[in-house]
């Protein structure tokens, strides 16, 4: 079976190449302007909180959303509960850079850039792009990788959602300072996903984490409330929701549903 992830990554090392031919870091450091850490805000005043994802199309099912375009997701979700949104910059979601301004320009909501990072340089990109939060895979990069990366987005004023799959990836992301770790239950090399992954891994967090005071975040998987609650009755702090959101009969009676789990 192909490995999804590992195919894309190796694509985006050419995608990262020909953005920083076209636009220099030096050129980005200097347009863009500081974060305030509006991501970190919003997820650690609540109890618990819902990211939804204008998520358009998936590499492993094909197009997922055909009725709304990325910014009308954005708006259904802004105004049904939503404490956050993602949003995909990678072309294998349909997605684009422009998509993070123009999200920006019609919600209040912070934006966390969902891409696969490889490099600095996209770390930069996502500052100038507006977005308010990066997702960190801790699966494709080394543990001084994350460290840095980590380091970089914090001095401009984001923050990062720390993606881990299995105990690996939790203990690399547990030897950083970082506030958010992802349980993602997407099977990285199927993209095959079940909230199962969560709850078998939630217990190696809590045994492990030094901090104790990380904020856990499920990714991928949920369908409804019910799926929301036994989360967050587990110990998260809240769900990453895409596909459970886009193919809903109603998008935004759904982003309600899961939005008010625990509530």
């Amino acid at each position: 079976m192909k490995d999804i992830l590992a195919e894309i990554v190796e694509k985006k090392r050419a995608v990262v190449e020909a953005a920083r031919e076209q636009m220099p870091l030096d050129r980005l450091k200097a347009e863009l302007k500081q974060g305030t850490h509006r991501a970190a805000e919003v997820l650690e005043a609540a109890d618990f909180s819902l990211i939804a994802e204008c998520k358009l199309n998936s590499p492993a099912k094909g197009r997922l959303c055909r009725r709304y375009e990325v910014t009308e997701l954005a708006k259904i979700y802004s105004e049904n509960g939503a404490a956050m949104l993602s949003v995909h910059t990678d072309s294998h979601f349909l997605g684009r850079n422009e998509d993070i301004p123009a999200v920006k320009a019609i919600t209040e909501l912070p934006v966390m850039r969902k891409e696969f990072i490889i490099d600095e340089y996209q770390i930069y990109e996502a500052r100038w792009l507006g977005a308010d939060a990066v997702l960190l895979i801790a699966r494709i990069l080394t543990g001084e990788q994350l460290k840095e990366f980590l380091d970089i987005t914090h001095r401009l004023g984001m923050d990062a959602l720390i993606e881990v799959h299995d105990e690996d990836d939790i203990d690399k992301a547990l030897a950083t300072s970082g506030k958010f770790i992802g349980v993602n239950n997407r099977n990285l090399k199927t993209f095959i996903t079940s909230i199962d992954n969560t709850l078998e891994l939630l217990p190696y967090i809590r045994e492990r984490d030094k901090l104790k005071g990380r904020v856990l975040i499920s990714e991928s998987g949920v369908q409804n409330r019910a799926d929301a609650e036994k989360l967050r009755l587990a110990g998260c702090r809240g769900v990453l929701v895409g596909e459970g959101l886009v193919v809903a009969e109603d998008v935004g009676a759904m982003t309600r549903e899961i939005a008010a789990a625990g509530k």
